[in-house]
């Protein structure tokens, strides 16, 4: 019987071509299948003959021909994947963009392969994901408009579902991928899903956050989801959700099967967006009512008041619909965020190549 060997990139390419079923998965894995082969040519014509010089000068062997043939055919396979793939990220960037114009945060599950990220989403959100017991059951992002319960700082987000991690992610699939990780570095707020029935949940962990670092995402805010503790004994699950409650990170312990711990998921979310609101005071004329409704689909009102020259309105807004609210604010001479003083820079100097600020 023959037994094929391969190693783990080829492994791992072929677990991905296996469940790309989109234009866009297709293509992306497509890239990395190229990218994975194109160094890996030179030994596969040796049984052809060399002979190096044979029939005149710098004549060369069947094999050497053959390698180079296939070499320029994979070169120029993979300029025309890599155009493809770009006019996908251009869509993707449009997409984005209509996105951020609801002025709704974006929540990214992340997490490694197999931690439960499609089943969170599919509980939250009814998206009808694929979500099985197997690697990289995820290849293409999934984001739904979703409205959590209890959710009181924004009565609506966006969540995006993403594809798994894993150790040592080789570099083609980062390469090939960059259009789904682009998804996690455009999120406000990244879900880190952590499969806790695993032996080595901890090492898994570390694995996503050195790849978040390395597509500089590391520095966004981050809820731990600790999943998957219907499948643990019942006093180590209690012992978890105890923990995850006593850190000073936003963490929390829940079951995507069963649902428990849900209501401190949508809690612990929402002390994370509320770091990323900027509080306003504004007087909006009741010719604005669009504003005002804009205000309390984004944002957190904390005080409404109907007065005679407007609607008053003290609430906790993203600072981008906070900027476009700047014109009525009660206290224009107040900037929004306290931000610390900036010394003024002596730009002949910098054109020098020394920066100083000027003596006042």
């Amino acid at each position: 019987q023959t037994v094929k060997i391969i190693d783990r990139t080829a492994l791992i390419l072929d677990i991905f071509a296996q469940h790309a079923k989109t234009r866009e998965g297709k293509l992306q894995v497509d890239l990395a299948l190229h990218e994975y082969r194109k160094p890996r040519l030179t030994r596969m014509w040796t049984h052809l003959e060399r002979q190096s010089g044979s029939g005149g000068v710098g004549l060369r062997g069947p094999g050497e021909s053959q390698l180079e043939i296939d070499k320029r055919l994979i070169r120029d396979r993979i300029i025309v994947l890599k155009r493809k793939i770009d006019s996908v990220q251009k869509q993707r960037s449009i997409h984005r963009k209509g996105r951020s114009n609801l002025g709704l945060p974006v929540l990214a599950l992340v997490g490694y392969t197999n931690a439960g990220k499609s089943t969170l989403l599919n509980h939250l959100t009814r998206a009808g994901v694929m979500a099985e017991n197997i690697l990289f059951a995820t290849l293409d992002p999934t984001t739904r408009k979703v409205k959590l319960p209890g959710l009181k700082t924004h009565p609506e987000v966006l969540l995006t579902d993403t594809v798994g991690f894993i150790q040592k992610l080789p570099t083609q699939l980062v390469a090939a991928f960059r259009a789904t990780l682009e998804e996690v570095q455009e999120a406000d707020v990244l879900v880190h899903v952590v499969d806790v029935s695993n032996p080595v949940w901890q090492n898994q962990e570390r694995a996503v956050k050195k790849v978040l670092s390395e597509i500089d995402a590391g520095d966004k805010p981050i809820v731990r989801v600790l999943n998957k503790i219907d499948l643990l004994d019942e006093d180590v699950a209690e012992d978890l959700q105890y923990e995850a409650a006593m850190m000073s990170d936003h963490s929390v312990a829940i079951s995507s099967i069963t649902g428990e711990g849900m209501v401190d998921l949508v809690s612990t979310i929402e002390d994370a967006l509320m770091g990323l609101l900027v509080q306003i005071e504004v007087l909006l004329p009741y010719a604005n009512g669009k504003e005002v409704n804009m205000v309390q689909e984004v944002g957190h009102v904390e005080e409404m008041e109907y007065r005679e020259d407007g609607t008053y309105l003290l609430a906790r807004v993203p600072e981008a619909v906070a900027n476009r609210l700047r014109p009525f604010s009660v206290n224009p001479d107040t900037e929004i965020n306290d931000a610390p003083d900036v010394e003024e820079i002596d730009w002949v100097a910098l054109g020098r190549g020394r920066h100083t600020k000027k003596e006042m």
